[in-house]
C-alpha cells in the first residue's frame, strides 16, 4: 500500500490506495485508520507528546486496543481523553469524572463531565491529539460533537489533530432532514442529514472548514474502503460504540428511532434489541401497524419487551407492548421516513403520546416534525422536501469526502 501526504482545501489528508474484495462478500485488507497510521505513517507521531481521544471502539482489526498499540509502537502517550459513556464505553451517566487508567497510570480526562472540551491545562501535556472513535452514521450522536469541541480547543492551543478514521457502519447513504444551524446542540452540531453517509474523518474535515475551526488536521483513512460498504462486509470486529448499540441491525434503525428518545415511548434501552423495538404499556401496536400500512425494506411486527433504562427511567422493568423492526432490504430501507410515519401514526391514535419539543427539535434538526404533530399535518410534504436538501448536501460536502463510490 502506498501513502502520500497532501494538502486539500487547507486540511491535511493522508491518502491511502483503495481496492480489492473477497469471494465471501467480505472485503479484503480493510484496515482501520489506526492500523494505517501505525503501520505506514508512524513517523507522524515520532518525537511528539501524544494525547488520544478514544474509547472501547478504538481497536485494530485484531481487536487490540489503541493504548496497547501506541505503547507497543513506542509512542510517547501522555493522556487519554474520553467521550460520553467513558473510556470503557459502559457508563450511562449524565456526568463522568476524570480518572486514571489502572493499566497504564495515564490520566483519563473526561469530556462528558465538568467540561466537554479539553482545557488549555490538559492540552499543555501534549503536542498532538489523536482521535479514534466509531461513529454510528446518524447526526444525533455525540462523539463527533466531542471531537469538534476538542478540535476547537486544539486550534487555540496550537496542537495538531490526527483523526484515525473508521468506516460508517451503515454505508454512504444519506436520508432525512438536514440540521437547521439554529437547532445546533451537543447531539448535533453539523449541518448534516439525519443519516449523513460520512465517515468520522470526513465529518471532521467538513467541520474544520464549515465551522471555521482551522485546526492543523490530518485524517488517516481506512485502507481499501468504499462508500457503498456496510460494516458486515469489512471483516472487522464489532464493538458496541455505546452501551445501547448492540449490533449493526440497531445501528441501521437508529437514524429513525432516535427520534423516539424525545417521547414517552421506549426504544428498548438495556435490551439486546435496543433501537430495534418501540413500545409503551398503552401502545396498540396492531392499530399503529394498520395505519402505517406497508413499509419498504423492513418488516414491522408486534412484540413485547422489557426495557432497563436507568438514565431515562422509561418503564424500567415493565412488560411493554410494542413494534419490532427487522431490515429485509437495507438498500431500499429509509429508517428516518419510517420513524416519521410511525410517530405520526402513534400521535393520531394515542392521546397518551407525550413529546418533549426541544428534545425532538434537536434530534430531528429543526422544528418541522414537532409542528407536524402539533398541527396534525400529514407528513408527506415534509418527507418529499428532504430530496432537494439531500441533493444540495451532496454537492456541498463533495470536497470533504475521502472514499470512492
Amino acid at each position: 500500500m502506498t501513502t502520500q501526504l497532501t494538502k486539500y482545501l487547507g486540511v491535511a489528508l493522508l491518502i491511502s490506495s483503495c481496492g480489492g474484495g473477497g469471494d465471501d462478500g467480505k472485503i479484503a485488507n480493510i484496515r482501520p485508520g489506526i492500523e494505517v497510521l501505525l503501520q505506514d505513517s508512524v513517523h507522524l507521531l515520532e518525537g511528539q507528546r501524544v494525547g488520544i481521544l478514544t474509547n472501547q471502539s478504538g481497536i485494530d482489526s485484531r481487536s487490540v486496543g489503541d493504548i496497547d498499540l501506541l505503547l507497543a509502537a513506542g509512542v510517547d502517550l501522555q493522556a487519554i481523553f474520553s467521550p460520553e459513556h467513558g473510556f470503557r464505553g459502559t457508563l450511562n451517566l449524565e456526568h463522568i469524572d476524570h480518572s486514571v487508567d489502572s493499566a497504564t497510570g495515564l490520566p483519563i480526562f473526561s469530556l462528558y463531565g465538568e467540561t466537554r472540551s479539553p482545557t488549555a491545562e490538559m492540552l499543555e501535556l501534549v503536542d498532538l491529539l489523536l482521535v479514534d472513535l466509531q461513529d454510528i452514521g446518524a447526526r444525533p450522536y455525540t462523539y463527533i460533537s466531542t471531537a469538534i469541541l476538542a478540535m476547537r480547543a486544539a486550534a487555540l492551543s496550537g496542537v495538531r489533530v490526527i483523526v484515525a478514521d473508521r468506516p460508517n457502519p451503515i454505508s454512504g447513504i444519506t436520508q432525512g432532514p438536514r440540521l437547521d444551524p439554529q437547532y445546533s446542540s451537543f447531539v448535533g452540531m453539523l449541518d448534516l442529514p439525519q443519516r449523513h453517509g460520512m465517515s468520522f474523518g470526513e465529518m471532521a474535515r467538513y467541520a474544520n472548514a464549515t465551522l471555521d475551526i482551522n485546526v492543523d488536521l490530518v485524517v488517516v483513512p481506512v485502507a481499501n474502503l468504499t462508500r457503498a460498504m456496510w460494516f458486515d462486509q469489512l471483516g472487522l470486529p464489532w464493538v458496541r460504540p455505546s452501551p445501547n448499540m448492540p449490533d449493526l441491525e440497531s445501528a441501521t434503525h437508529y437514524p429513525g428511532l432516535v427520534l423516539f428518545e424525545a417521547t414517552n415511548l421506549s426504544v428498548g434501552r438495556g435490551t439486546n434489541v435496543a433501537f430495534q423495538v418501540l413500545g409503551a404499556p398503552w401502545l396498540d401496536a396492531a392499530a399503529v401497524r394498520s395505519q402505517l400500512g406497508s413499509a419498504v425494506g423492513v418488516d414491522v411486527a408486534d412484540t413485547t419487551f422489557v426495557p432497563s433504562s436507568p438514565t431515562d427511567h422509561k418503564y424500567d422493568g415493565e412488560i411493554l407492548q410494542g413494534l419490532r423492526l427487522k431490515v429485509v432490504d437495507r438498500s431500499a430501507y429509509d429508517p428516518v421516513e419510517l420513524a416519521v410515519r410511525i410517530l405520526w401514526a402513534v400521535a393520531d391514535i394515542h392521546p397518551e403520546l407525550e413529546v418533549r419539543g426541544a428534545a425532538l427539535d434537536s434530534r430531528y434538526g429543526n422544528d418541522a416534525m414537532r409542528l407536524l404533530l402539533e398541527n396534525h399535518t400529514d407528513p408527506e410534504e415534509e418527507i418529499e422536501s428532504w430530496q432537494e436538501l439531500l441533493a444540495d448536501f451532496a454537492s456541498e460536502v463533495a470536497p470533504y469526502l475521502i472514499y470512492p463510490e
